[in-house]
């Protein structure tokens, strides 16, 4: 019963609803917390990129982007880009389409890979996507990047080295054809213990119920008698 519970996650930090779904899986922890003989649980962040072929400068906002890149009318995207602020605030998060920089997010997962090997990789997601969907920050230069990775206590030289190097962009790949293989082709996408595959925007609740349900299978293997 001691054995993490690993959850690996692939998104986007470009993705409004993986930031809901990472409010939502916190909220499913912290549910269960208190549980007896609940285990420990290990997150894992992996790279996935929404729109690849992105310029890191995109001329326009985001209801430019997703009109010209999904060709859905400009009045449906706005009604669109509404419902997923509302959505977001029930998680409490305050989206700001309005500021939003949409960009190329390549840089920003090899940052990610780049913080996860200083074991900081959680506080690096949760910085990204706050300062992309609710601050207005570009997180697609490097410059940008090495100011955010510094705000959660990343060396600033060691980043940028890390990034205009392209140290970790193997990695990025890595993960993306992991994916592939999974057969994963939106996020966010959560595999939970290798067992649970959850796809796509869910409930604090279906969080706390897989996990619930894993502690339960694992508590009966243990209490199984020996043949």
């Amino acid at each position: 019963m001691t054995e993490p519970i690993s959850i690996d996650i692939w998104s986007d930090i470009a993705c409004p609803w993986c930031y809901i779904d990472k409010r939502n899986l916190e909220k499913g922890l912290a549910a269960t917390a208190g549980d007896e003989d609940a285990p420990q649980v290990t997150i894992t962040f992996h790279s996935f990129e929404l729109s690849p072929d992105t310029p890191a400068d995109f001329d326009g906002d985001e209801v430019d982007f997703l009109a010209g890149h999904k060709g859905m009318p400009r009045e449906q995207v706005k009604g669109m880009l509404e419902h997923v602020t509302n959505v977001a605030a029930d998680a409490g998060l305050h989206y700001r389409f309005d500021l939003l920089q949409h960009t190329n997010t390549v840089k920003a997962h090899e940052l990610l890979h780049f913080a996860k090997a200083k074991g900081r990789q959680h506080e690096m997601e949760e910085r990204l996507m706050s300062a992309y969907f609710t601050e207005g920050r570009h997180v697609g230069r490097v410059d940008d990047l090495v100011a955010l990775a510094e705000e959660v206590g990343l060396d600033a030289t060691e980043a940028r080295e890390a990034l205009e190097s392209n140290r970790y962009l193997a990695d990025v790949r890595a993960d993306q054809a992991q994916a592939r293989a999974y057969g994963i082709n939106g996020v966010p996408f959560f595999v939970i213990d290798g067992q649970y595959g959850i796809s796509g925007a869910q409930p604090p609740a279906a969080f706390e119920n897989v996990l619930r349900d894993l502690w339960a299978k694992r508590a009966a293997v243990v209490a199984e008698p020996a043949r």
